[in-house]
C-alpha cells in the first residue's frame, strides 16, 4: 500500500458518503501528495474539512460525476481514481429509475472517459451485490456500470489506465443502513418496521471495504471485480440483538419493543448474491477474497487458486452469524452507542455527537 499510495494525486468520487470518508482517513497515514474530495454534498465537506483541518494535502471539489467537464478539471493529474458515487437507495431508484441511470451508469461513464482523457493510471469503481441477478433498478444500474468498467479495459485504446469494479455487501452502518433507523426507532419506544424477518443480507464494516477497495487497485491488472467474502446477517436477528441491548438505556423493557412486518419493498430481493455460476466457474480465490477476471484479460494473481467447486455466492447458502456475533461486529464499528454517551442527544448540532465514532459510522 506505501508504494501504491505514497507520493501519488488521489480523486475520490463521492468523497464525503460513507465509503468515501472512509478511504480518505485510510489513505491519509500513506502521505499521498493531495486527495481530492469531489461530492455535491457541501454541507458534509464542510465537516469533514474542519475534521480534516490540519492535513494540507486534502482537498474539496463540489461537482457531480453527471458533470464530465468538471470530473476531467477534478481529475487533472491523478494517479488513482475511486469511484464511489452512487445512487444507492433501493425504493428511491424504483421511484426515480433515470435518475439512477444518469448518476450510476452515465456518471460511470464519465468517470471512465475523463479518466482517460487525463491518463489517469488506476480507477476502482465500487458496486454492490444488488448487481448480480437484479431485481431492482439499483442493481440494474450497478450492473450496467460494472460492465462499462469492464468493457474500458479493452476499450482505452492507448490509455494507461487500469480499470477494475470492487463488489461490496450491505456496509453496516453506512447511510441508508437500517441500522440507524432502528436505533431511532427504538429509542422513541417503537416500533421497529422490518421488511422480513427471515430476510438475509451480506453484512461488511467499513474497513472491510476499505480494505477490499485498496487490495483491488494493488492487485487489478484490467477488467476484474473483486469480492470480499463476508459474514450473512438474519434481518429479525439484526432486529432483536439491537431491541435487547437498547430499549433498557431508553427506558424500555425489550418486550416493549413492538415489531411491525411491512412485507418487501419495491425491488427488494429476500436473499441476496455477490458471484453467479458463470462467474464462480472462471473466479480466483483468495483466503479474504475472490477475483473475477476480465473476459478480455488472462490475468495472474500471486498466491490465488481456481475457486473450484462453487456454484454461486448467495446468502441463503451461508449460516447467518448468531446473535453474540453481530453485537461483537456492532460494538467495533461504535454502532451501539446512545445518546446517554453524548449529552445534549443525537442532533447535528451537538459538537460531542458530531466528533464521535457513531456519527461517522451512520454517515452524519
Amino acid at each position: 500500500m506505501r508504494e501504491l499510495l505514497t507520493g501519488k494525486k488521489i480523486l475520490i468520487t463521492g468523497g464525503t458518503g460513507t465509503i468515501g470518508q472512509a478511504l480518505v482517513r485510510e489513505i491519509l497515514p500513506y502521505n499521498p501528495e493531495v486527495i481530492r474530495v469531489y461530492s455535491r454534498d457541501e454541507e458534509k465537506q464542510f465537516w469533514l474539512q474542519q475534521e480534516l483541518s490540519q492535513y494540507g494535502n486534502v482537498r474539496f471539489f463540489l461537482g457531480d460525476v453527471r458533470d464530465r467537464e468538471r470530473l476531467r478539471r477534478a481529475m487533472a493529474g491523478v494517479d488513482i481514481v475511486f469511484h464511489a458515487a452512487a445512487l444507492k437507495h433501493v425504493p428511491a431508484c424504483e421511484y426515480n429509475p433515470f435518475e439512477a441511470v444518469k448518476t450510476n451508469v452515465l456518471g460511470t461513464e464519465n468517470v471512465i472517459e475523463a479518466a482517460m482523457a487525463e491518463n489517469v493510471e488506476r480507477v476502482i469503481c465500487t458496486s454492490s451485490d444488488k448487481a448480480i441477478n437484479p431485481a431492482n433498478t439499483m442493481g440494474a444500474t450497478k450492473l450496467l456500470a460494472e460492465r462499462l468498467i469492464i468493457s474500458a479495459s479493452f476499450s482505452k485504446g492507448r490509455a494507461r489506465t487500469i480499470f477494475a469494479a470492487v463488489r461490496f455487501g450491505n456496509v453496516i452502518g453506512s447511510r441508508g443502513s437500517v441500522i440507524p433507523l432502528f436505533h431511532r426507532q427504538i429509542a422513541r419506544g417503537g416500533p421497529v418496521t422490518v421488511t422480513d424477518p427471515e430476510m438475509t443480507r451480506f453484512m461488511m464494516s467499513r474497513q472491510e471495504a476499505v480494505k477490499l477497495a485498496l487490495q483491488a487497485c494493488h492487485l487489478a491488472q484490467g477488467g476484474e471485480v473483486f469480492v470480499l467474502k463476508m459474514p450473512v446477517v438474519k434481518l429479525g436477528d439484526l432486529v432483536d440483538v439491537l431491541i435487547t441491548y437498547l430499549a433498557p438505556v431508553y427506558g424500555y423493557q425489550p418486550r416493549q419493543i413492538g415489531i411491525e412486518r411491512m412485507g418487501l419493498r419495491p425491488g427488494e430481493k429476500r436473499f441476496e448474491e455477490l458471484m453467479t455460476e458463470d462467474e464462480a466457474a472462471m473466479a480466483w480465490e483468495l483466503p479474504d477474497m475472490f477475483i473475477i477476471p476480465g473476459p478480455y484479460t488472462a490475468g495472474h494473481y500471486p498466491e490465488a487458486r481456481p475457486a473450484k467447486g462453487r456454484k454461486n455466492y448467495r446468502s441463503t447458502d451461508y449460516s447467518p452469524l448468531t446473535k453474540d456475533q453481530i453485537i461483537n461486529l456492532l460494538q467495533q464499528e461504535g454502532l451501539l452507542a446512545t445518546h446517554l454517551e453524548f449529552p445534549g442527544g443525537l442532533c447535528d448540532e451537538n459538537p460531542s455527537y458530531r466528533r464521535s465514532r457513531f456519527y461517522r459510522a451512520v454517515g452524519g
